[in-house]
């Protein structure tokens, strides 16, 4: 027979073998390519420049790594109105479809939560939820003005819009604060659907047809989500420790008693307790200026204040530069903070009275410390009353501050049990004159063991 014929049924078989071991290795990674992936997140609390930061960074997370959807679970009692415009706009040019889902029961997508709900391209409410109340507030929360209304107004109408949503109930959750449940939001098409939990939400919205992509480059695509795994991007623990400190009250809280501290570490230097919490509260109150916007003014005033209470305590007088660093302090919180943010009066007015008084009594107290007289080494001794213990010739033991000490009489020789009182000291020798029970300003000392 020929030797081709005996090769060709071998060839065969290891082309079969090759063929059904590629597939073999092949398999879980089309597996795992055919299972659609949802990037999922958790917003609870104020809306902020932190909060923003991490949506965006979740939308390029799920461009990249191809997740079929990005979900955004809110709660939230509002926020800034810049970040909230920074949030719409990452979600607008997405090319991922955005699903925002403002869930559990009880939860609110109130005011910044509103637009950004509006803005997804899939709103959804879970049941006992609500949204709305939309009206711009300051920092102080007082109503903003006619033009920021207006403003505000516009641009939730302009979402409403571009998503097919009620115009009416966007219009008037701005200008009337208006507030909806998640039964009458689905009734006047403010929100797509009511879902009672994540996998429900998901297995409804399979195969709904959404345009994603910024305007005029606009596509449409159709939602795999049914069985889809959930990958969590989470804020993490610098992220949730940013997000703590987003507060003006906090930051100007921080920076004046960090500074009030380090003042009082410099009037009177002891363990560096108060200049070690001094430090790390000005840390603290520098990183929440990182996330929030501020005004170079307002810091610039902050230095100045900082600047005049450490001048009250290196030249303490009047309490010229102690005024004159409160009022930099007040005028600091004013304006240290941009667009509607503000530190709350209730916080402002005490902080400022109390660091001002702080570096005033600081400043007192390190008057004091200079002008007293010090007494170190054996002269701190001067003075002392004690009684001799016992005797060797003309000199004697005495038990002193925790130690023994030889004395001398000046005039005569001592006697045990003798009570004496220091009058002078001599290399380590102390001398001592008689002594009344009841004179001098010390006490006596019982032996120690």
């Amino acid at each position: 027979m020929p030797r081709s014929r005996l090769r060709s049924p071998a060839r065969r078989v290891a082309q079969v073998l090759l063929v059904t071991l590629g597939c073999l290795l092949a398999a879980p990674a089309v597996s795992a390519a055919q299972t659609p992936t949802v990037l999922a997140t958790r917003i609870d609390g104020t809306i902020t420049p932190v909060v923003a930061d991490h949506l965006e960074e979740g939308l390029r997370t799920a461009e990249r790594e191809r997740h079929v959807a990005f979900l955004v679970e809110m709660d939230t009692p509002g926020g800034l109105l810049q970040s909230t415009r920074e949030i719409v706009k990452d979600i607008l040019a997405s090319d991922v479809p955005v699903i925002v889902h403002v869930t559990p029961s009880g939860a609110r997508a109130a005011s910044a939560g509103a637009y950004i709900t509006l803005s997804a391209h899939v709103a959804a409410m879970a049941p006992g939820t609500h949204i709305g109340a939309g009206t711009p507030v300051t920092g102080q929360g007082e109503e903003a003005s006619e033009k920021v209304v207006n403003d505000a107004v516009a641009f939730a109408v302009s979402l409403a819009e571009q998503r097919g949503r009620s115009t009416g109930f966007a219009r008037n959750m701005v200008r009337d604060g208006t507030a909806v449940s998640d039964r009458e939001a689905l009734r006047i098409k403010a929100v797509d659907l009511v879902a009672p939990s994540r996998d429900a939400l998901l297995a409804e919205l399979d195969g709904r047809r959404v345009m994603v992509g910024p305007q005029g480059a606009e596509h449409e695509v159709v939602l795999r989500t049914a069985g889809a795994q959930v990958v969590e991007h989470e804020l993490g623990f610098l992220g949730e420790l940013r997000q703590l400190l987003a507060s003006p009250e906090l930051a100007y809280l921080f920076l004046s008693i960090g500074t009030l501290a380090v003042i009082y570490e410099l009037a009177s230097p002891g363990m560096g307790f108060a200049g070690v919490i001094g430090v790390i509260l000005l840390v603290l109150g520098f990183i929440a200026l990182s996330v929030l916007p501020f005004n170079v003014g307002g810091l610039l005033l902050l230095v100045l204040a900082a600047a005049l209470f450490v001048a009250e305590v290196l030249t303490p007088g009047i309490g010229v530069f102690a005024a004159g660093g409160t009022v930099s302090l007040l005028f600091a919180g004013v304006l240290l903070f941009r667009g509607e943010l503000g530190v709350d009066p209730a916080v402002l007015w005490p902080t400022a009275l109390v660091v001002g008084g702080g570096s005033l009594l600081a400043g007192r107290l390190a008057w004091r410390a200079r002008r007293a007289l010090t007494a170190t080494g054996d002269q701190a001794l001067v003075g002392s009353k004690v009684v001799v213990r016992r005797t060797e010739g003309d000199t004697g033991q005495v038990l002193l501050d925790g130690a023994w000490w030889t004395v001398r009489g000046r005039d005569s020789a001592v006697t045990e049990g003798q009570h004496v009182r220091v009058v002078d000291h001599e290399g380590l020798e102390l001398i001592v004159e008689r002594a009344e029970p009841s004179e001098g300003r010390g006490t006596e000392q019982e032996d120690g063991p």
